[in-house]
């Protein structure tokens, strides 16, 4: 006699639930395939900028040679150095970047040298012609030779972030102190912003 009644009571509770229609089921399930689908770009999103690592790197076009490379950075002496740029050089006997604009002559004594530290080397090529190169290990990042180039010669000088030696911080103190926003995060994979020949 139970069966019975369980039978009857099974079958009243199932009529008095409704009957899910076509609609209900495709909004449904359009719903749920939205859902998946938003997840997965959000994944997708999340993967893509975890997926390639940054680091510090100084944009030449913005920087304005202030010296805090020299005196911020938490390494001593600084990760930043002056590098040449050898596409763009000149290849000039008298270099601003080496030499200073107001000088007693034109030698390579410490009142004539721009630089503090004497990390600009020049070597006889032909005349009238010098290479320039930096003694980086000397050089402290302050971008005195930096400014000469830019505002006397061609620009071949800047500076930029040497990866061997900067600890890539989360929060980089040069960055912070930089008043031109010169600092950026780069792609490590090219973690370097030379200047190039532009292209006309």
């Amino acid at each position: 006699m139970s069966d019975i009644s369980d039978t009857t009571n099974r079958s009243v509770a199932s009529a008095d639930k409704p009957k899910a229609s076509r609609r209900d089921f495709v909004a449904g399930a359009a719903r749920f395939g939205g859902l998946v689908i938003a997840g997965g770009a959000l994944a997708s999103l999340a993967r893509g900028s975890r997926s390639e690592p940054t680091v510090w790197q100084i944009d030449p076009a913005k920087c304005i040679q202030c010296g805090k490379c020299a005196t911020e950075c938490v390494i001593t002496p600084s990760a930043v150095k002056c590098v040449h740029a050898y596409a763009l050089c000149g290849y000039c006997k008298l270099c601003f970047g080496l030499f200073k604009d107001k000088r007693t002559g034109n030698t390579l004594a410490a009142e004539d040298n721009r630089c503090p530290v004497d990390a600009i080397k020049r070597r006889f090529v032909e005349d009238p012609f010098y290479e320039m190169f930096i003694d980086e290990p000397a050089c402290i990042g302050c971008g005195i030779c930096v400014k000469g180039c830019n505002r006397f010669g061609n620009g071949s000088l800047h500076l930029q972030v040497r990866h061997d030696r900067c600890v890539n911080c989360n929060q980089c103190a040069i960055a912070k102190a930089c008043p031109s926003q010169a600092f950026v995060r780069v792609p490590a994979s090219k973690p370097y912003l030379i200047r190039t020949l532009r292209k006309s």
